[in-house]
Formats: structure tokens, C-alpha cells, sequence
């Protein structure tokens, strides 16, 4: 671990070096997005299936946390944690025009993150799958926090306190499991994915109509700056409302504000002229699913009638499933000098991750008594999915960009 942290300190760059760096051995060090892109797929792949064998009883976990609360913080702070350590790495370097890591520093995240899932799969002694685990965001601050400092991009400083308090939401979730906070394993991976959904909120705000309007060519296309901060604010009061336990009359304010400003500033973003760009169409769908997520959540408070982790479903499944996928998609072709056409493989693979989020989300909210059948369908479909990216995009991630070009 002290390598792999020595190592990823020294492969920085000086102040004031160029960001030119020297080429990695391999293609796959290249680029944050490239490993992270992959382990993260192939990591969603396994993880859903394994996890309904624990469920069922098939087999054990044995690491430090329960069952539930193990797969609920494997799903945001492995899984999701590596997709956002993909693309912060990668995008940090286009809005700073400073390199984050490549090569050995590259690497030496790819082995904290590796370590942390390691270390909540075995029996260690009390305390050390913590610690190890709580080492990879720090790590993942510091390296792009350093090219933001140095290039002065205030606007992208959320990036940092994002990533802050998903460490201190993961720090809950330890601290519940050794018994100091009691809990602290549902109030963090809660907070977890609050702080996931913030993320995808902010992003697809930049990001969603630009693509959408160079998709489609219609200059209609816009986004609402101010909307898009009502929706980060509303979002961001749902983070706090959960990290205070705050009850639930506050919940169904939150949720239900942010609901409405989520959706509210879609009205331009031209969903219906991308019905047939599945790499456009794949982020409304994720997107919509937000909104939809939210609302649930608000219900489930209002009554209780609805339980909550549907609503939760929604946005992880859903959502955090849909958004992540597409990006994933998208940003691999892209920089690696390919065509903005996914392989008819991963278009089949977003229909699947949305067909996986509606069976969730859907079957238990209308037809409670099948919820074990619903759970192995969703299972099935989002596994298929994610294994599906990994077998179209591996040799892509894994083989250099073909312009020649680096990265």
C-alpha cells in the first residue's frame, strides 16, 4: 500500500513542468478512463449476480460489513467510485489542460481502489478493510485537485467537495460498522448516493444538451443555467436532509423539490429528437430516471405505503446504471479518435440497463408477491448489460487510440 502510494505521489508532475508526460507501457495507462472504465464494468458485471447469491443464501461475504450494507456500499463506493475516478480523471485534464495520472500513477490508484474491494471481501482484523478502503478518494482528490489548484478552475472546485463528502459518507459506513456511529451504514451509503446523484445532476447539465444539439444538429437545443443551478441546489438539500436524519416531513420537501427542478430543466433539451441516437438517448433516459427516483422517495416518506428503497432503486439502478453506461460509451470513443457510434452490442446494453431498473423498480411497486422473480430478472439484465460493454469495449480501452495520437 505504501508503494502504490509512494509510487502515485512521485509520478506527478513539478510545478510548472509541462503536461506532456512520457507514453505508459500499456495502452491502459494511458488514460483515468481507460482502467477505471473497465474494472468498473467488469466489476458491476459480477457484483449484482454475486450479490443475489448472498442474498439467497448461496454464499457468504466475509468481510467487515453486513450483507445488505456491504452490497449498498459496494455498489457506490466500488463500483460508482471508479466510474467517477474514469471520468474526473480524464475531464479534469480537458478543463485544466494539465495531465492527472498516467503510467505509475495511473496505476497506483487502479491498486487503492483494487485494495479497498479486496480488503471488504476477507476477514482481516478489526478496523484494516476500513482503512484501506478509505484510502482511494483522498488519493483520487489529491491527483486532481492539484492540476485544478494550478490552472485556477473555480468553476470545477465542486469536483473536490464532492469528493470530500463521499469520503465522509464512506467513513460513516465504517464508522457504523465498528460500532461507533450508530447508523452510520445506512446514513452513508444513503449519503452516498445523494452525493453520486449531485454529480450526475451537475455533469449532465453541461454535458446532455451539447450532446444532444451536435447529435442532432438543432440549435433549440439548450440548456438553463439557472436551472441547472436550482437543480445542484435541490439536489444538494437532499445531501444534507439525509445526512442530518432529518425526519420525514424534511424528506419529502427535499425530495420533492428536487424532483421538480430536475425535471424542469429538461423542457429544452430535445429528449424526442434523440430516440434514435442510442448514445444520446441512453443519458435522457438516465437522467429521467432522477426526477422519477426522487418522487418515489418523496412518496415513501409521505405515507410510508411505498417502500423507500424503491425510490432509491430508481435513481441507483436507473439512473446512477443509465448515466454511467452511456458516459462510459461515449467518453471511450471519443478519446481514443473513434466514431461517436457505439457498437449495436452496448445499444442493446443500454436498452437492457433500463429494462434492469424498470423490472426494480416497477414489479415491487405494483406487484409486491413477485419481488423475488422481479429481483433475479433485474439482476440478469443488468449484469448483461455492464458484460456486454466489457466484451465491446475492452479492446478498445485496452488498445491504443487510433489517430495516433496520445492518450
Amino acid at each position: 500500500m505504501a508503494l502504490a502510494c509512494h509510487g502515485l505521489v512521485r509520478s506527478l508532475p513539478l510545478l510548472g513542468a509541462p503536461p506532456a508526460t512520457p507514453a505508459p507501457a500499456h495502452p491502459l495507462l494511458g488514460k483515468g478512463f481507460r482502467p477505471f472504465f473497465l474494472l468498473g464494468a467488469v466489476y458491476a458485471a459480477a457484483m449484482v449476480p454475486l450479490w443475489l447469491l448472498v442474498l439467497l443464501g448461496s454464499t457468504t461475504v466475509s468481510g467487515p460489513l453486513e450483507p445488505v450494507a456491504w452490497h449498498a456500499h459496494e455498489m457506490v463506493f466500488g463500483f460508482a467510485a471508479a466510474i467517477v475516478a474514469g471520468f474526473l480523471l480524464t475531464a479534469v485534464g480537458n478543463w485544466t489542460g494539465r495531465e492527472t495520472a498516467t503510467g505509475p500513477a495511473l496505476l497506483g490508484l487502479v491498486v487503492l481502489w483494487a485494495a479497498g474491494r479486496l480488503a471488504l471481501s476477507l476477514p482481516l482484523p478489526r478496523g484494516v478493510g476500513a482503512v484501506v478502503d478509505l484510502a482511494f478518494l483522498p488519493a483520487l482528490a489529491v491527483v486532481i485537485g492539484r492540476p485544478l489548484v494550478l490552472a485556477r478552475s473555480r468553476r470545477n472546485a465542486v469536483m473536490l467537495v464532492a469528493l470530500l463528502a463521499l469520503w465522509l459518507a464512506n467513513l460513516a459506513v465504517h464508522l457504523g460498522s465498528l460500532g461507533v456511529l450508530p447508523g452510520g451504514q445506512r446514513t452513508g451509503a444513503l449519503v452516498g448516493v445523494d452525493v453520486i446523484t449531485l454529480l450526475v445532476v451537475i455533469i449532465a447539465g453541461r454535458v446532455v444538451p451539447m450532446f444532444t444539439r451536435n447529435a442532432t444538429g438543432d440549435e433549440s437545443v439548450r440548456s438553463h443555467p439557472r436551472l441547472d443551478v436550482l437543480a445542484a441546489l435541490a439536489t444538494a438539500s437532499v445531501v444534507l436532509v439525509d445526512a442530518a436524519s432529518s425526519g420525514p416531513l424534511a424528506t419529502v420537501l427535499a425530495c420533492a423539490v428536487a424532483a421538480v427542478a430536475v425535471a424542469s430543466r429538461t423542457i429544452h433539451w430535445g429528449a424526442a429528437r434523440a430516440t434514435r441516437i442510442p448514445l444520446v438517448l441512453v443519458l435522457h433516459a438516465g437522467h429521467a430516471w432522477i426526477p422519477i427516483g426522487f418522487g418515489l422517495r418523496a412518496l415513501s416518506a409521505l405515507d410510508g405505503t411505498i417502500p423507500a428503497a424503491i425510490g432509491v432503486h430508481a435513481i441507483t439502478a436507473g439512473a446512477i446504471g443509465s448515466m454511467t453506461l452511456g458516459m462510459m460509451a461515449r467518453v471511450a470513443l471519443g478519446h481514443t479518435g473513434r466514431a461517436l457510434v457505439p457498437p449495436r452490442s452496448v445499444a442493446l446494453a443500454f436498452a437492457l440497463v433500463t429494462a434492469a431498473a424498470l423490472v426494480r423498480v416497477t414489479v415491487p411497486l405494483f406487484a409486491p408477491g413477485l419481488y423475488s422473480g422481479a429481483l433475479q430478472i433485474s439482476a440478469a439484465l443488468w449484469a448483461a448489460a455492464f458484460a456486454l460493454y466489457c466484451v465491446a469495449y475492452g479492446p478498445i480501452l485496452a488498445s491504443p487510440r487510433v489517430d495516433g495520437k496520445p492518450g
